[in-house]
C-alpha cells in the first residue's frame, strides 16, 4: 500500500506510533498486525499523521493566534467559550493544503477500490497524539463522524475532526490532565463503516469495571451504530463472560445475560444535510438480546487476545454488520481505572440505617455518599451548579465533564456500566447510579438524598441521610490460617466485590435469594404454567418470560447465570450451593406460589429442604433445580461447585433425595460431583456415620441446630436469653458430629455469626480440629483473626 508523510494505512503501523498517529489509530494498527492470526477483525483504514495536522495548521498560519488564545485563557484575560469557539471557528474557515487534500483524495479513492464499491461509506475519528494512555482515556474528548461518503463530505468531516481538538471539554481536559496543547497534534482514522446500524455495537472491557476483578470480561450492546451506549444515550444489553474457560472446547461460561430496554437506535440518515439520526426501536428489538451466545463468546476470546496481546486490561468498541453477520472491532485502548489499583487497600461501605429508596439503577463504584441534590438539564447551566452537590440528570456526554468534576456523585436517567457517565465517574472516583429510567422525575432540587453503590450491581437513591460506616481493608494485612475461612454470600450482584479478600471459597451460597430475587417465580408455576389459576401471576410469569418458548427454561437460566457469578468470582476454589430451603410460607410469596403451598402452622418445622426434593408436590420445581446445577457444572465449566442438601432428617431421605437427584444428571462422585448435606438436626449428629457414608461433608447450620437442641423458636424475642450457640449441650453436638465425621473421612463446616460474635467460640471450632468456617464478607477479617489467634495458642 502507497504511503506519504501525511497518511499511513492501518496496516503500516504499531502501538509505538501514538506520536506519529495517536492513540486510537496506533492500536488499530496494532491489531491489524497482530491478531488477525488470531482471527479478531478490523475494517480497513488509514490514517492522517501528526505532519499532516502541522501542516494544515500552518500552512493557514493558525499555529501562532492558538497559541496566544490559549495563553489569554491561562492568564485569564478572557473566557474558556471564547477562546474554544475562535480557535474552532479559524480551523473550520482553512483551506486544505494542496498535497494533504491530493493525500487524501486518494487514499479514499484506494480504500473504495478495496471495498469495492464507489464512494464507500467510512467513519471518521479523532485520535490525539496524548491519547489512549494507561493514565488518561480522553473518552470522548475529540470527534467522530460516521456514514461519510465522498470526497467533498471526507474532506468536510476531517476539517471538523481538526477542529474539535479545541472543544471546550478538550481543552479542560489537557489542562487537568497536564498537557501541553501546543505540543498535542491531531490524526484522523479513516475506516469503512460496519453495516451495524443494521445489527448492533457497543462496548466492552477485558475487566470488570466497577471492582477490578480480573477474569471477567463485560460487554455492553444495543441496536444500530455504537455512539449510544458510548454515550449513554440508551440503556444496552449486558452480558459477563468468565475468561478461565473460555479456552475449554464446548463450554458456555456466560455468567450473565441482562437485557435493555434499548428504546432508540442510531442509523444512518435519510434525509440530506445529516449523516446519521436516532430511530425508535420496535417492541421485538427492545424484546431481544443483541447478541446470541456465539457472539457473545466471540468477543469475550478477542478481548483475552487484546488483553494479552496488549499485556493490561482493555477498553473496547466493536460492531456487527447487519447484512453480513460479521463482528469487527472498531478501537482498542488501556481501561484506565480498575487496572490502576492493584491490590492494595481499599474502602469498604456499609449501610447501618436508611430512609426509603426512592430510586435504583447500575451502581458505578462502590462508595455511598449523601448531599443535596442539583438537577440539571444542560451543561450550559455549569454556573448554577453548587460545588459538592450530587448531579442528577437525563444523561452526560463529554460536555458535562467540568460540572462532573464538581459534584459530590451522579445520578442519571440513562446509560449502562460503558457510558460516558460511568467511565468519567470511574475515573473521577465518583459514586454513580446511572439507567435509573426515572430520577429526574423523582428527586426534587435541595432533597436530600444518599447514592449508594456498595451492594454490588445494583445501586440505590435513598431518602435523607443515611447512617453508613466507611473500613479501610489492607488485603495483605490479614493473617493466614490452616482453618479454612469461606464466605456466606446470596447476593449475586456483590459477588465480585469481595474477590481481593483472601477467602477459601463459599461455605454457603443460599439459592433462595436468587430465586426470589431475580428468578421471582414459583418453579411449579413455571412447570405447570398451563394449570395456573391465578391471572394476574399468569400475566406476571408471561412478561417475565418473554422470549422463552418453554417458560422453564427462563428459570434454569436465571440460576444458573446468577449462581455461575459467585462460582466464578472464587473459582476454582469450592462454592457450596445450598439447594432451595424456603418455607411454605416464603414459597407461597413467590409470583404463582400460592396455589402450590400448604398453609402450615409451623413452617420451620414443615414441608422444607429435603422432604420436597422427592414429594410430588415439588419435584417438577426441583428437577429445575438439578438441571440448573448440572447446566452450571458441565455447560458453563463450574466443577467447584458443590451441593448441599438443607433439613434431611433422616438417611432414608437422605437416600431418596440423592436417588431424585441422579435421575436429574446429578450423581455423586461422576463428574467429580460432591453432595454435603446441613448439619441443623440433632439427627445429623446421633446418626453421623450413617450421614457420612451418604455425603461427602457436613456443614453445620448453628442456628437451627440450637433451634432445635434447646427447643427455642430463634426468632422469639421473648425467649432470646434461651438462644445460645455455645450451651454444653449445642457444643457437645458440634463437638461429636465433627469427631464422627473425620473418623469416616468427611469434611466439616460451621457457617454461621458466632464465630464473628464471640471469640472464645472461635477458637472452640479450632480446637475441635474444624475444617472451615464461613461468615458473611463483613465479619471475614475479625474472624480471621480470631481463628489466627486461636491456632497460635494450640
Amino acid at each position: 500500500m502507497e504511503t506519504s508523510p501525511h497518511i499511513l494505512w492501518f496496516e503500516d503501523l504499531k502501538r509505538g506510533d501514538v506520536a506519529r498517529v495517536g492513540g486510537k489509530n496506533a492500536s488499530l494498527g496494532e491489531m491489524v498486525r497482530n491478531l488477525g492470526s488470531k482471527g479478531v477483525r478490523v475494517p480497513a483504514g488509514f490514517a492522517t499523521t501528526a505532519r499532516a495536522y502541522w501542516e494544515f495548521i500552518d500552512a493557514n498560519n493558525l499555529r501562532e493566534m492558538i497559541a496566544r488564545r490559549l495563553s489569554e485563557l491561562a492568564a485569564g484575560r478572557t473566557t474558556l467559550p471564547e477562546v474554544g469557539g475562535a480557535i474552532r471557528k479559524a480551523i473550520l474557515g482553512a483551506a486544505w493544503p494542496p498535497d494533504l487534500e491530493r493525500a487524501l483524495k486518494s487514499a479514499y479513492a484506494t480504500l473504495c477500490r478495496r471495498a469495492e464499491r464507489d464512494n464507500a461509506d467510512v467513519a471518521v475519528r479523532s485520535s490525539a497524539t496524548a491519547e489512549d494512555l494507561p493514565e488518561a482515556s480522553f473518552a470522548g474528548q475529540q470527534e467522530s463522524f460516521l456514514n461519510v461518503r465522498g470526497e467533498a463530505m471526507l474532506l468536510d468531516a476531517c476539517r471538523r475532526c481538526y477542529a474539535s481538538l479545541f472543544t471546550d471539554r478538550a481543552i479542560i481536559y489537557r489542562q487537568t490532565k497536564g498537557f501541553d496543547h501546543m505540543k498535542v497534534a491531531l490524526s484522523i482514522g479513516v475506516q469503512l463503516m460496519v453495516r451495524s446500524d443494521l445489527g448492533g455495537a457497543g462496548v466492552m472491557f477485558s475487566i470488570d469495571t466497577e471492582t477490578g476483578f480480573d477474569r471477567i470480561v463485560l460487554i455492553n450492546a444495543a441496536w444500530g451504530l455504537g455512539e449510544n451506549v458510548v454515550q449513554g444515550a440508551v440503556d444496552p444489553d449486558e452480558y459477563q463472560v468468565f475468561k478461565p474457560l473460555l479456552s475449554t472446547p464446548g463450554l458456555v461460561p456466560i455468567v450473565e445475560k441482562k437485557l435493555g430496554t434499548k428504546k432508540q437506535k442510531m442509523v444512518y440518515a435519510s434525509e440530506s444535510g445529516r449523516t446519521t439520526q436516532n430511530v425508535p426501536t420496535s417492541d421485538t428489538e427492545r424484546a431481544s438480546f443483541v447478541l446470541t451466545d456465539a457472539d457473545i463468546l466471540t468477543l469475550a476470546r478477542w478481548a483475552c487476545a487484546i488483553e494479552d496481546h496488549y499485556g493490561l486490561p482493555m477498553d473496547i468498541e466493536w460492531a456487527k454488520d447487519g447484512e453480513s453477520g460479521d463482528i469487527f472491532i472498531v478501537q482498542a485502548r488501556p481501561e484506565t481505572v480498575q487496572s490502576r489499583k492493584g491490590t492494595a487497600a481499599f474502602l469498604s461501605y456499609k449501610i447501618k440505617s436508611k430512609g426509603r429508596s426512592l430510586v435504583k439503577g447500575l451502581s458505578i463504584g462502590s462508595a455511598i455518599v449523601a448531599g443535596r441534590v442539583q438537577r440539571i438539564e444542560s451543561p450550559r447551566d455549569i454556573a448554577r451548579f453548587t460545588d459538592g452537590s450530587i448531579l442528577v440528570t437525563a444523561t452526560t456526554d463529554p460536555d458535562w465533564v467540568p460540572i462532573m468534576k464538581r459534584a459530590a456523585a451522579i445520578v442519571t436517567d440513562h446509560g449502562g456500566r460503558t457510558s460516558h457517565a460511568a467511565i468519567i465517574s470511574r475515573e473521577l472516583g465518583l459514586p454513580a447510579v446511572v439507567g435509573t429510567g426515572n430520577a429526574t422525575q423523582i428527586l426534587k432540587d435541595e432533597q436530600e438524598i444518599t447514592v449508594s453503590c456498595a451492594g454490588g450491581d445494583e445501586g440505590f437513591v435513598y431518602e435523607g441521610k443515611a447512617d453508613f460506616e466507611t473500613v479501610t481493608i489492607d488485603p495483605k494485612q490479614i493473617p493466614a490460617t490452616r482453618t479454612q475461612i469461606m464466605f456466606n454470600l446470596a447476593n449475586p450482584a456483590a459477588a465480585f466485590r469481595w474477590w481481593r479478600l483472601p477467602a477459601d471459597g463459599v461455605g454457603l451460597l443460599r439459592m433462595e435469594f436468587i430465586v426470589s430475587n431475580h428468578v421471582r417465580v414459583h418453579p411449579m408455576a413455571l412447570a405447570q404454567y398451563d394449570a395456573l389459576k391465578d391471572a394476574k401471576a399468569k400475566q406476571a410469569i408471561s412478561a417475565l418470560t418473554s422470549g422463552y418458548a418453554d417458560k422453564r427454561d427462563y428459570f434454569v437460566d436465571c440460576l444458573s447465570r446468577g449462581l455461575g457469578r459467585i462460582a466464578a468470582a472464587f473459582f476454582p476454589k469450592p462454592v457450596i450451593v445450598r439447594m432451595s430451603d424456603f418455607k411454605t410460607n416464603e414459597y407461597a410469596n413467590l409470583i404463582g406460589g400460592a396455589q402450590f403451598e400448604p398453609k402450615e402452622e409451623n413452617p420451620m418445622l414443615g414441608f422444607r429442604g429435603a422432604s420436597r426434593y422427592y414429594s410430588p408436590k415439588y419435584q417438577q420445581g426441583f428437577a429445575l433445580e438439578c438441571r440448573a446445577i448440572r447446566r452450571l457444572r458441565e455447560e458453563m465449566g463450574f466443577s467447584n461447585v458443590v451441593v448441599m442438601i438443607p433439613f434431611c432428617r433422616s438417611t432414608k431421605e437422605a437416600d431418596r433425595v440423592l436417588e431424585v437427584m441422579a435421575e436429574h444428571g446429578l450423581k455423586r462422585g461422576e463428574n467429580g460431583l460432591q453432595v454435603y448435606v446441613m448439619c441443623e438436626i440433632p439427627s445429623n449428629v446421633i446418626l453421623a456415620k450413617a450421614f457420612a457414608e451418604r455425603f461427602d461433608g457436613f456443614s453445620i447450620g448453628s442456628n437451627d441446630l440450637t433451634q432445635l437442641t434447646l427447643g427455642v423458636d430463634r426468632d422469639s424475642a421473648d425467649l432470646a436469653p434461651l438462644f445460645d450457640e455455645q450451651d454444653e449441650a449445642v457444643t457437645w453436638l458440634i463437638r461429636t458430629v465433627i469427631e464422627r465425621a473425620h473418623e469416616s473421612g468427611a469434611k466439616v463446616g460451621l457457617c454461621g455469626q458466632a464465630p464473628s460474635n464471640h471469640p472464645q467460640f472461635a477458637e472452640f471450632l479450632v480446637r475441635c480440629g474444624i475444617d472451615s468456617i464461613s461468615v458473611t464478607p463483613d465479619s471475614f477479617i475479625a474472624v480471621k483473626e480470631h481463628v489466627a489467634a486461636a491456632e497460635a495458642r494450640q
